[in-house]
């Protein structure tokens, strides 16, 4: 018995991960943005896109597919959805069939500050009680952490 009472207590608790902690706070924060702007009819990784591509005039889809660390494919399938929905528009060249551009569409560009703003709001909501000082060391913290590890995917999900 006294070997096993050995075994359970090397055994870590969940909640004493760093990781665990992360999670647990992301979760929340993922989803209930995802409810918010599931709210305007589009997803987090439609989201995503859609502020890529406010910045600029047009996107080639293999470009954005770097930017964010996701297929070629994966890109397609959510511009597709967005092309559906009136929020983007997606051209051909007229030389080269091959090559397509991906821009917002007036909705699309009318939508984006909003969501922008639900995105401020979802991160005022869980860390405005926090210092700036105390914002500013997580937020450095978790760079740090990005920058050496080379982390790329954008988080969509």
């Amino acid at each position: 018995m006294g070997s096993r009472m050995r075994r359970k207590s090397a055994v870590t608790a969940l909640d004493a991960h760093l990781g665990y902690w992360l999670r647990f706070v992301s979760n929340q924060v993922s989803q209930a943005f995802s409810r918010k702007v599931a709210a305007r009819n589009v997803s987090v990784a439609e989201w995503v896109i859609l502020r890529e591509l406010f910045d600029g005039e047009s996107v080639v889809p293999s470009v954005l597919a770097d930017r964010m660390g996701m297929t070629r494919g994966g890109i397609s399938k959510l511009a597709d959805r967005l092309v559906a929905k009136g929020l983007v528009t997606r051209t051909a060249d007229d030389e080269d069939r091959r090559y397509q551009a991906l821009a917002l569409t007036a909705q699309g560009r009318e939508l984006v500050p909003v969501l922008a703003r639900l995105a401020d709001e979802n991160d005022d909501e869980f860390f405005g009680d926090l210092s700036a000082a105390d914002r500013k060391k997580i937020e450095s913290v978790m760079r740090d952490i990005v920058r050496r590890r080379g982390l790329k995917t954008v988080p969509v999900e």
